[in-house]
C-alpha cells in the first residue's frame, strides 16, 4: 500500500484556514488605514510666525501668546510687546508694574 505524502484536509479546516488568512489581511488593511487617517487629521504645519521676530534691547521672552493677526510676548523685565504676526512689527508695548499678582497694567 502506498502512503499519500500529504494528508488529505478536511473541508471544514480548509474553510477555516482561509478564514483567518482572509480576516488577517482585512485586519492589517484596517490598521494602516486608521493610522493612516490619524497621521493626515493631526498633521499640523505649525502657526504663522514673522521670520524676522526679534526682541529690542537684549530681552527674553518669558511667554507668548497668539491672536487674529498678532503675537504677544511678555518678557522678563516686565513688558508685553505686541507684534503683527505677518510683518513682524512692534505694534504696541505695555509695561507691567513691578507688582505682584493683579498689579496694574499701563500702557506706553
Amino acid at each position: 500500500m502506498e502512503e499519500s505524502p500529504e494528508p488529505i484536509e478536511p473541508t471544514n479546516l480548509r474553510f477555516l484556514r482561509l478564514l483567518v488568512t482572509g480576516l488577517t489581511v482585512v485586519m492589517m488593511v484596517g490598521l494602516v488605514t486608521v493610522v493612516a487617517l490619524i497621521v493626515m487629521r493631526f498633521r499640523d504645519d505649525g502657526p504663522i510666525l514673522p521670520e524676522n521676530l526679534t526682541l529690542d534691547g537684549g530681552a527674553e521672552a518669558q511667554a507668548v501668546t497668539m491672536g487674529d493677526g498678532w503675537v504677544a510676548i511678555v518678557t522678563t523685565d516686565n513688558r508685553i510687546l505686541i507684534h503683527d504676526r505677518i510683518t513682524g512689527a512692534l505694534r504696541q508695548e505695555i509695561a507691567l508694574s513691578a507688582g505682584g499678582f493683579g498689579a496694574s497694567v499701563s500702557e506706553d
